[in-house]
């Protein structure tokens, strides 16, 4: 299926590894010019030229930490200069640490409200004038399964994550208008470094291995195993295209069929 995204172009942020890397390498084969960034620079350049190697189209490398209003701004006004445009934005961010309530401190509150909710607000807002300028676009939030049924140990994501879902929305709303189109996408449990480090902060908290957190994880996922990031990377690819086009204020599920509410 052609995605018609040959000659649109699209920023992922905190694309240089995981999910982001794997949405904007699928951006990238589906014929699209990508930028990613990165807090490393040498790592986010890496990245790219891995995916321009495989896609043989035009991938750019951005330094800029997320959680920075000074770098979003930065990195914003150097993809304008490179693109000349913008027609697609896929908000990511490294996920937050993990804890419990009583475990978390006011510090780690604070950062979480910066690196997981301020980085997509602050991102929506520096690209809805490069968009009205094309004449519309597509805005993407790569969030969490969290958004349906809370995860333990994971309350800043559990906080933050419906906060984006409820921002989606209203956006959705006031955005129509201007042909942007606002989603979300809610991974479960996609094989990538962020779930290694989750499963070992669980493991730690039980005082049982790795593995076995792993394999109690599977038995859950009615498919018996953990996601691909290029099966989310493409699910993504389509969200961010014109085949998607009526699909507007909707959180979509990539998990396998874990998650079993209504």
């Amino acid at each position: 299926m052609d995605l018609q995204l040959k000659g649109k172009t699209a920023l992922v942020t905190a694309a240089s590894a995981g999910l982001g890397y794997a949405t904007a390498a699928a951006l990238s084969a589906e014929g699209a010019r990508v930028a990613i960034c990165s807090r490393d620079l040498g790592r986010a350049q890496a990245s790219a030229g891995r995916i321009h190697a495989e896609t043989g189209n035009e991938v750019l490398a951005f330094e800029a930490d997320v959680a920075s209003a000074t770098d979003l701004t930065r990195l914003f006004g150097e993809v304008q200069t490179a693109f000349g445009s913008l027609d697609i934005l896929v908000c990511n961010a490294g996920g937050p640490p993990p804890g419990n309530f009583l475990a978390l401190s006011e510090e780690q509150w604070a950062t979480g409200v910066q690196l997981t909710l301020m980085s997509v607000v602050r991102s929506i807002r520096l690209a809805l004038p490069l968009m009205r300028e094309v004449g519309g676009g597509r805005i993407l939030t790569l969030l969490s399964s969290s958004v349906k049924k809370p995860i333990d140990n994971l309350t800043l994501s559990n906080t933050f994550r419906p906060a984006i879902y409820g921002l989606c929305k209203s956006l959705s709303l006031e955005l129509a208008g201007d042909n942007i189109q606002v989603n979300g996408l809610a991974p479960g449990r996609i094989e990538t470094e962020r779930i290694n480090q989750l499963d070992d902060a669980q493991a730690q908290k039980r005082g049982i291995s790795r593995a076995e957190i792993r394999t109690a994880s599977e038995a859950q996922i009615p498919m018996g195993r953990l996601g691909q990031p290029h099966e989310f990377g493409q699910v993504a690819a389509f969200l961010c295209s014109p085949a998607a086009i009526y699909v507007n204020g909707s959180v979509l599920l990539v998990d396998g069929g874990a998650v079993t509410s209504l």
